[in-house]
């Protein structure tokens, strides 16, 4: 799980910290990589392989690596930013740090899983769910919607990571499907009802152990633990709200070409490379259980196939990672 920056200056000061010195042309690229830090090592070496050219991974966070590159600007080392989820990506663009994505690409992953304005491209996507203990909880008593987690008859019986990224993105949904009004309301009511943990996957955990009856989480954390021991994950069972309700969140992993990269053919080369058949069946083999976005690209058969997860329709180009700080802020939760 990643946490987030609320300044520019915590960016900057870090900025020594993560990004290291540019490369030399003859090295290759330089990935800012916010995604799993095995998913990356995997495209990276699976692109070196098939190209020769070098890519050399700086890991860190959503926010984190967002935050940097607007402080950098036009002297940041990077070539390539991938994310997790899209608020991190909606803010370099909105700062126009991005150079268009190559039509080619663009062609590869289909429109729900990009922006609209082209400016970078879905990679992988993950799947909003309600973790809850079987011991606890049947079908009968799950909440029908994200909403209802802010009744009054939830108090104390769920939880969630307000600090990360993935929690926040699920938030920047939730604002633009419902509004502003709406979502400080909800939040309001989060801040009465769930208990903070410090990532997804000690949620989870906490589910398990019975701690509490269910969280909001990602899905791959339970399949991923599934595909080890099972151990923390052995009591929890995965409720997909679905009926496009905000809950039904697919929060789109974003790669994206940085304008001022002096390596615009290759940094263009390895999205396309990771958004075609080579990067989408590293998604399909591997071991991180994130969807497959491409075009005709198949996910791991463990997953509920994309299409039958009835997902909102939203732009990830809108997504507002400022303004949900600010509404969680003002909620009390950050």
């Amino acid at each position: 799980m990643k946490t987030a920056l609320s300044t520019l200056a915590g960016a900057a000061m870090a900025l020594g910290l993560i990004a290291g010195p540019a490369m030399a042309a003859d090295q290759g690229i330089v990935v800012y990589n916010a995604q799993h830090e095995s998913l990356a090592k995997e495209w990276a070496a699976g692109f070196t392989k098939e190209t020769g050219i070098k890519v050399t991974l700086r890991n860190g966070g959503d926010s984190d690596f967002s935050n940097q590159i607007v402080a950098e600007g036009a002297a940041s080392p990077a070539d390539v930013f991938l994310t997790e989820n899209s608020p991190a990506m909606a803010m370099v663009e909105a700062a126009g740090l991005f150079a268009p994505v190559d039509a080619g690409t663009l062609a590869q992953v289909p429109q729900q899983y990009q922006p609209s304005s082209g400016k970078w491209v879905g990679v992988a996507a993950r799947s909003t769910v309600f973790a809850y203990n079987k011991d606890k909880l049947k079908e009968d008593q799950l909440p029908k919607s994200l909403l209802d987690l802010a009744d009054p008859s939830w108090k104390g019986r769920w939880a969630a990571s307000p600090s990360g990224a993935d929690f926040q993105a699920i938030v920047s949904a939730l604002l633009q499907l419902k509004g502003e009004a709406a979502t400080a309301d909800w939040l309001k009511a989060m801040k009465e009802n769930f208990t903070a943990y410090k990532g997804n996957s000690t949620v989870m955990k906490a589910v398990n152990a019975g701690e509490i009856d269910g969280g909001v989480i990602y899905h791959y954390y339970w399949f991923g633990d599934q595909a080890k021991t099972g151990e923390n994950s052995k009591n929890v069972g995965l409720h997909y709200f679905k009926n496009q309700d905000p809950g039904a969140f697919v929060s789109v992993s974003g790669g994206g070409v940085l304008a001022s990269s002096k390596h615009q053919k290759e940094a263009q080369a390895f999205l396309k490379w990771v958004t075609g058949n080579g990067g989408q069946d590293v998604l399909k083999t591997g071991t991180s259980y994130e969807y497959a976005v491409g075009k005709d690209a198949q996910s791991n058969p463990k997953l509920v196939p994309l299409a039958d997860l009835q997902a909102p329709k939203i732009d990830p180009a809108t997504l507002n990672s400022k303004k949900v700080i600010d509404l969680m802020t003002q909620a009390g939760l950050l």
